[in-house]
């Protein structure tokens, strides 16, 4: 599985899979512990394909850094995301040299490895690019669960309009302004 259909909600711990929109939102199942969740379009939500990490240059897309990380580790397990500050720092500097110390918190990097660590634990180690066209199109390679649900007309009223100006005016009024 990709990125694409991988979650990040604010307030919630853990990683969610997005599993079928819904009229307010979709549902997503935790990766911790298998719980189906409904999540409202006012939630804060990130799908990790959208997510980038600041270096000195440019923003490195997450993916890009989660296979750097499984490069290191040869697809195991990396640190816990409980180490000290000084020891994350050193971890990540090792995996991207270049990342922006200024902007990148530690805060960002023990995500980043807890998140590793459950895709991991999780088997869905697939960090690559989605296919893409010639014209720039993304091209599915599995068959989507999230379908758009359609919308019904609503019922139009059978009742008569009833128009609110007078009958025969035009409904503007015609008196003379005073001054």
């Amino acid at each position: 599985m990709s990125l694409e259909k991988l979650l990040s909600i604010t307030g919630k711990p853990g990683l969610y899979e997005l599993k079928t929109q819904t009229r307010a939102g979709f549902l997503a199942e935790s990766l911790l512990d298998g719980k189906k969740i409904a999540v409202s379009a006012q939630q804060n939500v990130s799908l990790l394909s959208e997510i980038a990490v600041y270096t000195l240059k440019e923003e490195l897309p997450l993916r890009e850094v989660l296979q750097k990380i499984k490069e290191k580790e040869n697809g195991e397990k990396t640190i816990s995301h409980k180490e000290s500050k000084e020891k994350l720092e050193e971890y990540f500097f090792g995996i991207l040299p270049d990342y922006d110390e200024d902007r990148v918190y530690v805060s960002d990097i023990k995500k980043i490895i807890q998140w590793y660590n459950l895709l991991q634990e999780k088997g869905k180690m697939d960090f690559s690019k989605p296919a893409e066209t010639e014209s720039g199109e993304l091209v599915k390679t599995e068959e989507s669960p999230v379908k758009a649900i359609p919308k019904k007309a609503a019922p139009k009223n059978m009742a008569p309009k009833v128009s609110s100006s007078k009958k025969g005016g035009s409904g503007k009024n015609t008196s003379a302004r005073k001054t």
